[in-house]
């Protein structure tokens, strides 16, 4: 029984898998926390379909498909920024018109060369068959992420929640989201080449979301999001080696048991909490009437 459970950590692959999704997972709870505070949910989506055409035209010459993911997603996010501050249009507005306009960019890019790209590497990710190379390159974006946002995270909590106070204070609001944009950019790359462009919006939202849950204090918040995200991460590469299927889906399912979870159970705002509430509530008033 025991040789059977530590099995997967003879292999190489899986090893690799385990620890480099744990990473991933840490750094994408991490931003998520910051996402579900500033409600931009949906730019972790917009991102993870706007580095199609990075991917693409990386793969077309010979180059690491993160750089040209990342280049890719920085640029959508900076059009995003600027946009949202000239244009007076609506987030989300900015957020449809980005995320088309880059996502359509790829596919053509891909029809041209459909030999040279690995669609299905860019849709479902390749975890279990990461390079040498590739390990390299997420250990560095993921490093450079998690040194960051620890140097910065109050900077950056303050710029979220009031911008005017942040400015006050002698911070620089726009550099902040720059940076935040950025590092966004890069666990979006990391996240992509774990579970793949459509199951990135899940790294990036649900373990804050989960966290939100279960917390209302925000580095709390931050210290429970990262342990979801790191745990998934861990135990569903680690789960998908027993289970014989797709490593990135094993690991968002699990994200979405543990939101389910905490949905139902969280102590403050769970909802069997919210319906003892109404229940403390409605005796309360009957005992006030009938007394």
């Amino acid at each position: 029984m025991i040789d059977q459970l530590i099995e997967p950590f003879a292999y190489g692959y899986m090893f690799n898998a385990m620890w480099v999704s744990a990473m991933v997972g840490a750094v994408c709870a991490f931003i998520s926390c910051y996402l579900m505070l500033k409600g931009w949910s949906l730019i972790g989506d917009a991102l993870s379909h706007s580095v199609v055409p990075g991917v693409a035209g990386a793969y077309m010459l010979g180059l690491p498909f993160a750089l040209g993911a990342f280049l890719a997603g920085g640029l959508a996010a900076g059009a995003m920024l600027f946009l949202s501050g000239r244009s007076g249009l609506k987030i989300d507005v900015i957020i449809g018109i980005i995320f088309t306009s880059f996502f359509g960019l790829g596919l053509f890019m891909v029809s041209l060369s459909p030999m040279s790209v690995s669609i299905q590497t860019i849709i479902m990710g390749n975890i279990l068959a990461i390079t040498p190379q590739d390990i390299v390159q997420l250990t560095i974006i993921g490093a450079i992420c998690l040194t960051v946002l620890l140097l910065k995270w109050k900077d950056l909590m303050v710029t979220f929640f009031d911008e005017n106070h942040a400015r006050s204070i002698g911070l620089k609001p726009d550099l902040l989201k720059a940076v935040f944009f950025m590092l966004l950019s890069a666990a979006v790359v990391a996240a992509m080449m774990t579970v793949g462009a459509f199951l990135v919006i899940a790294m990036v939202v649900t373990p804050g979301a989960t966290a939100y849950l279960l917390c209302d204090r925000f580095p709390r918040l931050i210290v429970v999001s990262v342990a979801i995200g790191t745990l998934t991460g861990f135990l569903g590469a680690y789960a998908s080696y027993f289970l014989d299927g797709a490593t990135g889906g094993v690991i968002v399912t699990m994200q979405m048991v543990l939101f389910l979870l905490a949905f139902v159970l969280a102590p403050k705002h769970g909802v069997l909490a919210a319906r003892r509430k109404a229940a403390d509530t409605l005796k309360s008033l009957r005992d006030k009437v009938s007394s």
